[in-house]
This record gives structure tokens, sequence and C-alpha cells, in this order.
């Protein structure tokens, strides 16, 4: 029985790595995987899902107003999919999740979603939301701050190297802008943006 999948954590947790390891192994069992990303984060190029230990493998890209069900129906009329797998999974909408979860549950495809659960504020990303609430298992790959706990926020910094609090939920970026850190340093940081504002 196929399963709908949450992998979720901070930044630089290896979730991309995992994406493209989980390919490989189908792929290796002469399975076939459709990959798909989203169009906003344009980091590694586009329609490309890379790691930062150099892994990469093409991708199918989407946006707000993509069918993904509908898209990968299509492609399993065309060949039989055993597996599909998202990238930055945060950014799809609701209606993209009940679509994701009526293929995992009338098409029997196992999907697998990789993404980060909240975004610098600590607030739910709308896709991170709703796979959290319907998703069959719920992983977490954990990473560490620089203090050695374990990491669950994320900050966003300025140009100055100073948190950032609000502002607009989506900047994509990577490690120029954004780190991983656990809940005592994202609060001090933020604390003290907070005081250099007054």
């Amino acid at each position: 029985m196929a399963q709908l999948y949450f992998y979720y954590s901070a930044m630089n947790a290896g979730k991309s790595t995992s994406l493209l390891q989980s390919s490989y192994n189908y792929n290796e069992r002469g399975m076939r995987t459709l990959i798909f990303t989203a169009e906003i984060d344009t980091r590694f190029g586009k329609g490309k899902v890379s790691s930062r230990i150099g892994l990469s493998a093409d991708a199918h890209l989407f946006n707000q107003q993509t069918d993904i069900g509908e898209l990968i129906r299509n492609e399993n009329r065309k060949e039989k999919v055993h597996c599909v797998l998202i990238d930055e999974c945060q950014f799809l909408t609701k209606a993209q999740v009940e679509q994701l979860c009526k293929v995992t549950d009338y098409d029997d495809i196992p999907v697998l979603c990789y993404g980060l659960r909240t975004d610098f504020s600590g607030e739910l990303f709308s896709g991170s939301q709703y796979l959290l609430a319907w998703a069959d298992k719920l992983v977490e790959l954990k990473t560490i701050c620089h203090c050695g706990r374990k990491a669950s926020r994320v900050l966003r910094f300025d140009g100055e190297g100073v948190a950032i609090y609000d502002g607009e939920q989506v900047d994509i970026g990577g490690n120029e802008k954004y780190v991983s850190v656990c809940r005592k340093h994202y609060m001090d940081a933020i604390s003290k943006a907070k005081e250099r504002r007054r």
C-alpha cells in the first residue's frame, strides 16, 4: 500500500541528498521515479534538484497553479511511475497536498515530500501545514546548531548579519542568508535584533 511521507527539517539537514538517494534506490531496481521541485527556487538552475554534496537530478517544476495530481497521472499513463519525490514541498498549496493524497490513495503511488516545516519567523508554510496534518508518515531529518543542540529553527539575516524577524515569508536563498539554529539561539538572535531596532 502506497503512503504519503513528509520528511521535514530546518535548512542543511540533507533533505535533497535524501531525496536523491531515494530516487537512485528506485532507479537502481529498474523502477521509474518522478522528481518535482518548486519553480520559484532557481538557486541550482531551473528544473534541478541539487544537494550540497554535489548530487543532482533533473526535475519537473511546480508552481501554485500546477495540477500536480493530473501531471503525475499523465506520466503514469505513458509509463508506470513507481514513486513521486517532491523537493521544496513547503511551497505546495493545500489543493496540491490534497492531489498528492489522491495519487497515493487512488493511484497507489508512494509520494515522498521533502521540505522545511517552518519559515524564518517560526510560522508553518502552507504545504508543510497540510503535510503535517495529512501525511501517513512524518520523519524529522535532524541537523545541529553551532552549539551542538538540535537545530529546529531557521534564522534569516540581512546584509549586515542582523537577524530579520518580519517581512515576506518567501525569500529564496542559501547559507548567505539563512542559518539553522536551536530554539534558544533563535530567540537570542531575535531579541538582539529587536533591541537594535529600538
